[in-house]
């Protein structure tokens, strides 16, 4: 039984109403991949070689959340949660001892971080951090963007990997 509300976009809505609700839209696609599911199940490989799961991509958007809200548009401080110089894909490396209830309240937090970070900000407000890829700043609808992107590419991955774990399927 599904729990996870996902909520279509508006059709007519400004512009920010329709990136806040398409980012939100592949929020919610994520946790509803997610759901009903043994941590066990989460950290289920796709198909060798590849070692990516649902507890993987999970914490991996955590990551991307904070590293665009936080310490791009923001310019906080705000080191990773999972992965360290000398493990760049430690959001991916998901071991017996990672739990969904960690992965999604870090998760969460990152969300609502991110929510509340752009909440005061226009799409043309720039980003006072950078990113490593570029010098310059961002401003919020290009973050917004990438963030959608972002999400949707990995919710193609997470619907093979559900599919895989338990043959369930949908858009």
């Amino acid at each position: 039984m599904t729990t996870t509300e996902r909520r279509e976009p508006a059709q007519n809505a400004d512009e920010r109403t329709m990136l806040d609700g398409w980012l939100d839209y592949h929020r919610q696609t994520l946790a509803w991949k997610c759901e009903g599911l043994t941590d066990e199940q989460l950290r289920t490989a796709s198909t060798e070689p590849s070692g990516l799961t649902l507890l993987g991509l999970v914490r991996h958007m955590a990551e991307v959340e904070r590293g665009w809200f936080r310490r791009v548009m923001a310019g906080e401080d705000a080191p990773p949660i999972y992965y360290d110089d000398q493990d760049l894909d430690g959001d991916f490396r998901v071991t017996a001892a990672d739990t969904w209830a960690e992965a999604q309240a870090a998760w969460q937090a990152e969300i609502d971080a991110a929510r509340r970070i752009a909440a005061g900000l226009s799409l043309d407000d720039l980003s006072e951090g950078r990113h490593r890829s570029s010098a310059d700043p961002f401003n919020l609808r290009w973050i917004y963007t990438h963030m959608i992107e972002e999400y949707a590419r990995h919710n193609g991955h997470a619907d093979l990997i559900r599919e895989r774990i338990d043959g369930a399927t949908g858009d």
